[in-house]
């Protein structure tokens, strides 16, 4: 299924993008504005089991959005991309237990305007892209510092 690959590429991709990057790297914010790596996977994990996993799933998930962004005692880079890991998982179980008739059914959640189970889904896949755009920005900051 193409939304099932888009997830699929989606982790590979920020996988491939944190791989280089150091534990400090990772939690650090390159300039005074933005977000680090790390704070954008944690982000990205509890948008993913809020939306999806709390909502179509029925998860229990219970999200502090504003810890995502602020988290002073962050989990290690290790443990923040196995949570990620996990959360693309469960989207990916989520979208093949889907029945056709799934995907038109209502949706509602705080802070979101997306009406069905479709909608939410490619949403959350596009928010997804466009922290990946950032992280990519991210990378040619660490490594500008670095000099390379």
């Amino acid at each position: 299924m193409v939304l099932a690959d888009r997830y699929s590429g989606n982790l590979a991709r920020i996988r491939e993008l944190a791989a280089p990057l150091s534990e400090k790297q990772f939690w650090t914010k390159p300039s005074s504005y933005g977000n680090s790596f790390g704070h954008l996977v944690l982000h990205l994990t509890g948008n993913l089991n809020y939306y999806i996993g709390a909502q179509i799933a029925n998860t229990g998930y219970v999200r502090n959005r504003e810890r995502e962004f602020t988290d002073s005692n962050p989990p290690s880079k290790v443990e923040a991309l196995k949570r990620f890991d996990a959360a693309v998982a469960m989207v990916l179980k989520t979208i093949r237990a889907q029945l056709p008739t799934d995907w038109s059914k209502e949706y509602t959640a705080e802070r979101e305007t997306a009406t069905n189970r479709l909608d939410i889904m490619i949403r959350c896949a596009a928010h997804m892209q466009h922290h990946i755009g950032q992280m990519i920005y991210l990378g040619y900051e660490y490594r500008a510092q670095e000099g390379r």
